[in-house]
């Protein structure tokens, strides 16, 4: 399981960081590490010195332009967030987030990702709206502030007691053999953009006066685990109303110059 689980950083601004996030993982046996769009150097000394011997990860972890490009091929991405969002979005505890990750990681083509914002300002609601839940370490109100490396280890360390214990889990998400792999994040992302042109196609969405709709069905569609045959429905129902869209205008056309 550990080695399909990719631990991603936004816009880190300290390159000790990446170090401490590097010498974190491989303290869990941990070795994807990617980076989006990070405000510091990231190979450089320090954040070699941070690693303390974990210096290949840091050497080997890949740099990307967006959160998009960072997790298109992940089944299952979840958001590290300390904020109360405005729209509520699946929540898991540390310990939660374990237990779930064996299920999750079964299928042979399934990815994970656990996403973690940056140090002054977190995850944004749209990286956020990304992520089939988000997970959040229960610390004290007083002084909830945690350290990036010190949140990677915990949840690093929730993910290898799961590893350890995985006899116990169940072989997929949903506790049976499933008949089809989930469908990727690449996916997902071009069904959204399918689904919300096509919703203004029909004018059942405003884009100037949205309303949440979309952020909403985000939340629906992520918390569902769709599978790669379920998404080819969804896209093939999308498929057939922009075709009765699109014959419902030219006969409309017609009538008018008739």
């Amino acid at each position: 399981m550990l080695d399909k689980l990719r631990i991603v950083l936004i816009g880190t601004s300290h390159p000790g960081n990446i170090g401490g996030t590097a010498r974190a993982m491989h303290n869990m046996g941990l070795a994807d590490l990617a980076l989006v769009a990070p405000r510091c150097e990231v190979y450089g000394a320090e954040s070699h010195a941070r690693a303390s011997g974990a210096d290949a990860l840091v050497s080997n972890a890949k740099v990307y332009a967006t959160l998009e490009e960072a997790v298109g091929d992940c089944t299952f991405v979840v958001g590290a967030s300390a904020r109360v969002r405005h729209l509520p979005w699946p929540m898991l505890t540390p310990r939660a987030l374990g237990e779930r990750l064996p299920g999750e990681c079964a299928p042979e083509t399934a990815q994970a990702a656990l996403v973690f914002g940056r140090e002054d300002s977190g995850m944004t609601n749209g990286e956020l709206q990304r992520c089939h839940a988000h997970v959040h370490i229960p610390t004290n109100p007083d002084f909830s502030s945690l350290n990036l490396a010190a949140a990677v280890q915990v949840l690093a360390y929730e993910c290898r007691l799961a590893t350890l214990a995985t006899d116990d889990a169940p072989d997929t998400p949903f506790g049976v053999e499933w008949d089809n792999p989930p469908t990727s994040h690449d996916d997902m992302e071009r069904f959204f953009d399918h689904l919300e042109q096509t919703l203004i196609d029909i004018d059942f969405h405003d884009p100037d006066n949205p309303r949440q709709l979309m952020a909403r069905l985000r939340r629906l569609f992520m918390r569902s685990h769709i599978d790669s045959m379920e998404m080819n429905i969804l896209r093939g129902i999308l498929g057939a109303v922009n075709k009765q869209s699109r014959a419902l205008v030219r006969q409309e056309s017609h009538d008018g110059n008739g």
